[in-house]
């Protein structure tokens, strides 16, 4: 690769990448949003007469004067969710007009002239306040959004007869992904066609929406993800200003686009996490695990969408790594006066390992036993695996006790606990902690999405080209999926060409989010270039007039047993034909695992937290690219530092978020605030499919967390740990302390 690390560096740090904003296309149109300044309210008056009048404007609209523009798809018809509110503002910044420039800078200036006025209503931006029923959303409709269960009710006589019985309250904050690159979209009419861009985690997932919406054949929409900045799980769905863009390309017969801006996505992006948690631990006296019970109450945003679910992986994955008999959790969604919570990076594990981890803390203070130590006698044994979890997962494979022990050693565990001991006997000296933390992750998606189309093909110029269904925002599929097929076929990973995020390129697609990609898109492009070498077999017999089995593959070529030449792919298409394999690749779910582990110094007077080491050991199975999945591995590490430090999503009394600085407001982690981190790593392939790859993308968001939480619990000895509440800011810090 030239010295470079990746086939996509020299592209994208040489400034060639190509992103939606980057796009030069006649006569485009840009849109800006106008936005309700309110959280909740009753909306009287969206006038765009004088925006019209602004030199550079191209038009300016309310719902009013689109009387036939669509909803967003997938919500309740008595909750239905307009693309530009009609009476009911539900959110701040919900949409209320759209505003077409020739540039941005004549859209924004026509959007200062849309005169609006909106009733205030009160506005509930927590679970709890949604759940005291004192404001609906919907006029006669419960705010309660979906209620769910897994695992069985436990048996009141377990509790009765447990030697210890822990019961703890926790937050998990709203968080925003706050990728580099916010929403983009941009629409291109010609004749009966629409082009659209977009950097998108499921373009062919984009194109049904958006087809269903404007009332089109799927296959008069071509969608094409560009370059894109990142996405977090952020930009899987269709939202709002995706179907007035399209709407107004459609009706004018112009290219439109949308760039969110950060102000507009720290305002009207898609949210993470958002829970409420009650949990209570059981134990017998030597610490083994009896039962636990979990009750989430979410907060989900303002419209019922596909957020509403994704507390159910909470409640599936409550089981965490520990042979727990007996586990119950329920779920209950509800609506609140904010953005929609979306999957974010995890999407529903941290916020399940968070409270089990935290909690089994607080059961080893009362046990008098060290937090490794139990966390030992509970975790799921090697030879039990397949191993059939109390909520209905079905973990794979895993040896759990391996990860801890690496952990432990690579943090160097003994020395620290030394170095504790010896900082409480000094008083002048700030005290430390450790924490821990083991988890399970859930990769590859639920039912039906667990598929992906795959193909392989061949050219006569000695070219390969590979397909499939996913579309990178920064995952390395440019240089992982090449490589893999190369190592496949025997061919230099130079001959590979990579295509995706193409709905005209590719008959089919799921895309990539949920750890999915190397999993079920890697898995499906190693089966189907053994396709294509089977194919290539029978092709080279035929022309030999051999058995098949006188054939082998090597390097690249077929090669007969006697006789004959080798025959490399580019002349055998020549002599037999074109040669591509396409299929619709099945998998299943994988359930990757690690232990996390943290040291933290803290000033009890000023609240301040001191990262010293974070160690995580993560075990993905067979990591197809261990450069790439380490850099994952950091960069989800970061993120998970910032929901226990930094961030998090405040709301004043109004219901408005608090975040008029920006970033300044929205604490993201620099560089000047990352910790030494040390990555270790152990190999348990997942059975499931020949290629043994786990998802690799989420572990850090899922175990970094509660090892910080617990490790500044555990400097300050607390024994109520629900006086500490993520992000640990100073101030919550002091408090605590005091």
């Amino acid at each position: 690769m030239d010295g470079w690390l990746r086939r996509e560096d020299e592209r994208l740090l040489t400034g060639a990448g190509r992103f939606v904003a980057d796009l030069r296309v006649p006569a485009c149109l840009d849109a800006v949003f106008v936005r309700s300044e309110v959280a909740h309210g009753v909306l009287r008056e969206a006038d765009c007469s004088a925006a019209r009048e602004v030199p550079g404007v191209a038009g300016a609209w309310s719902a009013a004067d689109l009387p036939d523009l669509p909803p967003m798809p997938l919500g309740e018809p008595a909750r239905e969710w307009p693309a530009l509110v009609e009476d009911r503002v539900r959110y701040p910044g919900e949409a209320l007009a759209v505003v077409l420039g020739d540039d941005r800078y004549h859209a924004e200036d026509g959007a200062a002239r849309v005169r609006t006025r909106i009733d205030p209503l009160p506005a509930v931006v927590t679970a709890q306040e949604s759940a005291a029923d004192t404001v609906r959303l919907f006029d006669g409709l419960s705010n309660v959004a979906l209620r769910g269960e897994a695992g069985s009710p436990i048996d009141g006589e377990v509790w009765e007869r447990a030697a210890v019985v822990v019961e703890s309250d926790y937050r998990q904050q709203l968080l925003l992904p706050s990728p580099m690159e916010c929403r983009t979209i941009l629409c291109v009419p010609g004749g009966d066609r629409l082009t659209v861009w977009s950097g998108h985690q499921a373009p062919h997932r984009l194109r049904q929406d958006l087809a269903g919406l404007l009332d089109r054949p799927e296959e008069s929409i071509r969608v094409v993800v560009p370059d894109t900045g990142g996405a977090f799980g952020s930009k899987s769905a269709v939202f709002p200003e995706f179907i007035v863009v399209a709407w107004l390309a459609v009706l004018l017969g112009r290219p439109v686009r949308w760039v969110e801006d950060r102000r507009e996505s720290l305002l009207v992006a898609t949210r993470g996490r958002g829970q409420d948690q009650h949990v209570r631990l059981a134990a017998d006296a030597e610490g083994r695990l009896l039962a636990y019970e979990l009750t989430v109450e979410a907060d989900v945003g303002a419209y019922p969408h596909l957020g509403v679910a994704f507390p159910m992986q909470t409640a599936w994955m409550a089981t965490g790594p520990y042979t727990t008999p007996k586990v119950h959790a329920t779920v209950r969604s509800l609506l609140t006066n904010t953005m929609i919570t979306y999957p974010y990076r995890g999407a529903g594990r941290p916020e399940a390992t968070s409270p089990l981890e935290r909690t089994m803390d607080v059961l080893a203070r009362r046990l008098g036993l060290d937090p490794a130590e139990l966390r030992r006698r509970n975790l799921i044994p090697p030879e039990a695996f397949p191993y059939r979890t109390p909520t209905g997962r079905t973990y794979d494979s895993g040896d759990h006790h391996a990860a801890l022990d690496l952990a432990l050693r690579t943090l160097g565990y003994d020395g620290w606990r030394a170095e504790q001991a010896r900082r409480r006997a000094d008083p002048d000296a700030f005290p430390i902690g450790i924490g821990l933390s083991c988890y399970v992750e859930r990769s590859g998606g639920e039912r039906g999405s667990l598929h992906e189309y795959v193909g392989v093909e061949a050219g006569d110029d000695g070219t390969v080209t590979a397909r499939c269904g996913a579309a990178s925002s920064g995952q390395s599929h440019a240089t992982v999926f090449p490589a893999l097929v190369a190592e496949t076929l025997g061919v230099e990973p130079a001959r590979v060409r990579l295509v995706e995020g193409d709905t005209d390129e590719l008959p089919g697609g799921v895309g990539s989010f949920g750890s999915r990609s190397a999993q079920i898109d890697g898995a499906g492009l190693q089966h189907a270039a053994g396709l294509l070498i089977e194919e290539a077999r029978e092709r080279a017999a035929r022309l030999w007039d051999l058995p098949v089995e006188e054939t082998s593959w090597s390097d690249g070529a077929v090669h007969p047993v006697r006789g004959s030449a080798a025959m490399g792919l580019s002349e055998l298409v020549k002599r037999t034909g074109p040669l591509r394999i396409d299929e619709r690749y099945e998998a299943d779910m994988a359930f990757p695992f690690g232990a996390h582990a943290a040291v933290v110094e803290v000033d009890p007077e000023l609240g301040t937290v001191r990262v010293l080491q974070v160690v995580a050991v993560d075990d993905c199975g067979r990591a197809l690219d261990p450069d790439v999945v380490r850099g994952q591995a950091f960069g989800s590490i970061v993120q998970g530092l910032g929901q226990a430090l930094y961030e998090g999503v405040p709301f004043g009394d109004d219901g408005l978020p608090l975040l008029d600085g920006g970033l300044l407001d929205y604490l993201l982690p620099t560089y000047a605030e990352i910790p030494p981190i040390e990555l270790g790593e152990t190999h348990t392939p997942t059975p499931r499919t020949p290629l043994g790859a786990k998802g690799a993308g989420e572990t850090g968001c899922i175990g970094t967390p509660p090892a910080i939480v617990n490790a500044v619990a555990d400097a300050l000895r607390l024994a109520h740990p629900e006086r500490l509440q993520m992000p640990l800011t100073p101030d919550v810090v002091w408090r605590a302390a005091a």
